[in-house]
């Protein structure tokens, strides 16, 4: 039993992960350049932008919730994990880094969503599009920190122990 939820939660944990860090180079690299380019800098591409945050905004809030219990229950069942200190262990020593940096990535996306997005929708014309630099700017610094969220998960593999 102890293995299927083991499966099931890291199956989880890698499909949410995939779907959101994923989701930001997609947008980032692919969507953005592209609706540039067929609808210009316009109102067009501003629209289609919007619209698919607001369809992409959902996905990532119950993502997130999934990774935080996936990622209490995978923890809780490693043998690397005795919860007595930060740096007992490798294991331990990386997992850390690897939850400051989501929490901050989490932090980043409630950021953009609940505060700034309001904020631009309020602003002047001449205040606006200050204030899309820094949303975009916040999207460039979550793929980042998902890089490096990615990266600390290879290594963490290496010295994971069930």
């Amino acid at each position: 039993m102890k293995e299927l939820v083991l499966i099931a939660c890291y199956w989880l944990h890698l499909a949410v992960t995939t779907m959101w860090v994923g989701g930001i180079f997609f947008i980032l690299f692919i969507l953005m350049p592209s609706s540039r380019q067929v609808f210009g800098a316009g109102a067009g591409a501003g629209k289609l932008m919007g619209d698919v945050s607001m369809r992409f905004a959902p996905l990532v809030n119950y993502g997130i919730l999934l990774l935080v219990v996936t990622g209490v229950v995978l923890a809780s069942m490693s043998r690397q994990f005795t919860g007595t200190g930060a740096l007992e262990n490798r294991w331990t020593a990386l997992l850390m880094p690897k939850v400051v940096l989501a929490l901050v990535m989490i932090g980043v996306h409630f950021y953009r969503g609940l505060i700034l997005a309001p904020r631009i929708k309020r602003a002047p014309e001449a205040k606006k599009a200050a204030l899309q630099r820094l949303s975009l700017n916040l999207v460039h610094v979550n793929l980042a920190l998902g890089l490096l969220v990615l990266l600390l998960s290879g290594a963490l593999s290496v010295y994971r122990g069930y």
